[in-house]
């Protein structure tokens, strides 16, 4: 990871200078804490809108800088300029375009967040807006006196929230973990009644939590949702999404799941508790997720509909062969730049790009979030990353390891066990312009599967992206085909 810290720093310093670079000075309150080992963060924002330590946007995004520091002191100044010892993105303070900003300092504390300026614990300035008009370098202070407190969602009628210790994850990380769920309750639920429900536990995508559950509940009403409990399940761990997957950095976060939060659940609402009422859907890493628990679960759910995953075949990782001898992650073989995302055919993020931004963030980000779920842990129990930052060159040492989490390979080996167990129960979408391009790795998995002799339904559907295939038709589909299965049953 520091190569690629060293080598972006180096090749921002050497970029011709647009002015000089302003001295933004950070402190801290000592109401905050004795002493800070850690990240620290300078976020700006030209929008004027939103306070800049809820960013950075993946698309447009704002310049950013951050700091390792160790036994940092409440009042000491930490001086962010054109220093060695600043991580960048776009470049250095040097070389921030001339405009007006809304700059705030954080101050990185939470051990379960994945976001530089949430989750309780973290700290943060005021904000300040600065005209930075390349005039002169000038000095910006910034005083970090505000902590993030802990905000409980309360519940209302129809939307019960569950927080429940995991002794699994609890034992893992040496300290008290709790597993959250949203429990969006039909209108004919009545607890205590004699109706018993299908529960289908909704998994959202990179950056969203068990609330999300309540809007894709809402916006999958119709004739067949009054029959069945959604459930929001929360994904966030302190390196991104955790996905579900049992991981040597994560922990068994899919045991914890299956063994803890989902018997509590049956415990505590009036659900079906058989593997034909319990269903999986989520879209992008929650469609990931859904699938990846039903296939190593497969006796335990009824079926899976997993929208627009992140790739279930690494033959095709966001169209890159991570088994092709000497790939790269930032060029293919000709030499050409990769890109990550696009929007209407245009390419709107480069891979190159998009990890010198996620190299400021540190942990939480996407990449980062892949590492901690697919990869081994290092001498400090961090993820081995499996890409080199700086060239972009792929570990194949890293990548042996992933194989258990290939979602493709793992079927072709071991579907003479459980390819019976899995009759009728996967159902995967994706658009044919996926925004992230996981398109392709849907597609090889349809083919994998027909040659298993499997009756998974594999759409790709035309004219829609990552954003667009899970309208409302599609959820009240899912809704219409989980019934199917469950009045087969019950």
């Amino acid at each position: 990871m520091r190569r690629g810290l060293s080598l972006s720093l180096l090749l921002a310093a050497t970029a011709a200078r647009a002015w000089a670079a302003p001295d933004i000075v950070v402190t801290y309150d000592r109401s905050i804490t004795d002493s800070f080992t850690g990240r620290v963060y300078v976020m700006l924002s030209a929008s004027g809108r939103g306070e800049p330590r809820f960013g950075p946007s993946w698309f447009n995004t704002a310049p950013f800088f951050a700091m390792d520091v160790r036994d940092w002191l409440p009042g000491t100044p930490l001086v962010f300029d054109d220093n060695d010892a600043v991580l960048a993105y776009p470049g250095p303070p040097g070389t921030i375009p001339p405009a007006t900003y809304s700059i705030q300092a954080v101050l990185r504390r939470s051990p379960d967040s994945p976001f530089i300026g949430r989750g309780e614990g973290t700290a943060y300035s005021d904000v300040i807006t600065r005209a930075l008009d390349g005039a002169a370098g000038g000095r910006v202070e910034l005083a970090i006196n505000t902590l993030v407190e802990a905000s409980p969602t309360p519940d209302t009628e129809r939307v019960k929230i569950v927080r429940l210790r995991s002794e699994l994850l609890s034992e893992f990380y040496g300290r008290d973990i709790v597993m959250e769920a949203a429990v969006s309750l039909p209108e004919s639920y009545a607890s205590g009644g004699s109706a018993r429900y299908p529960a289908l536990y909704v998994i959202p995508g990179f950056g969203g939590d068990h609330l999300q559950a309540v809007a894709w509940a809402a916006r999958s009403s119709g004739p067949n949702a009054d029959r069945i409990v959604k459930i929001g399940l929360n994904p966030l761990c302190a390196t991104g999404h955790h996905a579900f997957a049992d991981s040597a950095v994560n922990g068994p976060r899919g045991r914890a799941l299956v063994e803890e939060l989902i018997p509590h659940l049956q415990r505590t609402f009036c659900l079906v508790a058989a593997p034909s009422a319990r269903f999986l859907t989520g879209g992008s890493s929650g469609g990931w997720s859904s699938l990846w628990l039903l296939v190593t679960h497969p006796d335990f759910f009824g079926g899976a509909w997993s929208l627009v995953p992140d790739p279930v075949d690494f033959r095709s990782f966001q169209s890159i062969d991570l088994y092709e001898h000497g790939v790269n992650m930032y060029r293919d073989a000709a030499g050409a730049r990769r890109p990550i995302a696009r929007f209407g055919g245009a390419v709107a993020l480069w891979y190159d790009d998009f990890a010198a931004m996620e190299t400021v963030i540190g942990e939480g980000g996407q990449l980062y979030s892949f590492d901690a779920v697919f990869s081994p842990r290092d001498r400090d129990g961090r993820p081995v990353p499996f890409f080199d930052r700086a060239t972009g060159a792929v570990d194949p040492a890293v990548i042996k390891a992933w194989k258990r989490y290939d979602i493709r390979l793992l079927l072709e080996e071991r579907w003479p066990a459980i390819g019976a167990s899995l009759s009728g129960k996967i159902h995967v979408f994706a658009g044919e312009d996926d925004t992230f391009y996981l398109e392709d790795a849907v597609k090889l998995l349809a083919v994998s599967l027909l040659e298993l002799g499997s009756d998974a339904v594999v759409e790709v559907i035309p004219g829609r992206n990552h954003m667009t295939v899970a309208d409302r038709p599609m959820l009240q589909r899912i809704d219409r085909e989980l019934l199917e299965i469950f009045d087969a049953v019950h």
